[in-house]
């Protein structure tokens, strides 16, 4: 993450993460890419934090605003008060008592949530968040047991007998099953993940986010991944690159 500032032809990099700053009377939430951070939305707090109803209110607003982001892919969540705050545990305890399927290892669209000291409101205190070992750490461990996540689905499927998953390692192969969808199956989900070396060594690199941009678009699951982490090894066996299908659920007969 070198600078908030994103200056024209600079780019973003990919999604690595979502940062939720939790202040006192709002919460400030910030699309986080490995090269910049991004301000996503600011929301306030309607009342105070003693107003059970107001702060229910606050916390659902949060997850609601979540909700896109996840929606494309973004897994990861760090969130953040200041010290001597309970904030951020106030927020979790939310999520775990009204959104419990967010968090469910189950669930293929659930996220990794972690807490941090420090505030997140302002860009200047982001960009000096974002460079902590505290911070770093915890992006290395959430994304780690993401993307460990969707490999284990990836090896649990790969070889699915009963014809419901498929799996490709062959870019064109990737890039004619993405450009030939017309709307995503409910019925399925499809992951789509590469490593940060098969990007980095790509030729082409426009064709390659021309790719992740049209996956996203169709609610495709993306994910880039450190070449030396367990789930980066496994998916250079595959090249480096694979896109695989899951089904999520029992079609109902057809009449």
């Amino acid at each position: 993450m070198e600078n908030l500032k994103r200056k024209r032809g600079y780019k973003r990099g990919y999604s690595v993460a979502l940062l939720v700053g939790l202040e006192d009377n709002r919460a400030v939430l910030w699309q986080i890419f490995s090269h910049v951070a991004k301000l996503y939305v600011t929301m306030n707090l309607d009342g105070k934090r003693t107003d059970y109803k107001a702060l229910y209110n606050f916390h659902e607003s949060i997850v609601n605003a979540l909700r896109p982001a996840l929606n494309e892919g973004a897994r990861s969540i760090v969130v953040a008060s200041p010290m001597k705050t309970t904030y951020a545990a106030d927020f979790l305890n939310h999520v775990q008592k009204h959104h419990a399927h967010l968090i469910q290892s189950k669930n293929p669209d659930r996220a990794t949530f972690a807490t941090l000291v420090g505030s997140a409101d302002q860009p200047h205190r982001v960009a000096e968040l974002v460079k902590t070992k505290e911070f770093l750490e915890l992006i290395a461990e959430t994304t780690s047991h993401e993307a460990d996540h969707i490999v284990y689905a990836l090896d649990k499927n790969i070889y699915n007998i009963n014809g419901n998953s498929a799996a490709l390692f062959s870019l064109k192969e990737i890039e004619d099953k993405v450009y030939d969808l017309k709307e995503r199956d409910n019925f399925r989900t499809d992951y789509l993940v590469l490593t940060e070396k098969y990007l980095a060594d790509a030729k082409d690199k426009s064709r390659l986010h021309r790719l992740l941009q049209i996956a996203r678009n169709m609610k495709i699951e993306t994910k880039i991944v450190k070449a030396e982490t367990p789930a980066g090894k496994r998916i250079s066996q595959f090249g480096g690159i694979v896109l695989f299908t899951k089904a999520t659920k029992q079609r109902a007969p057809e009449r």
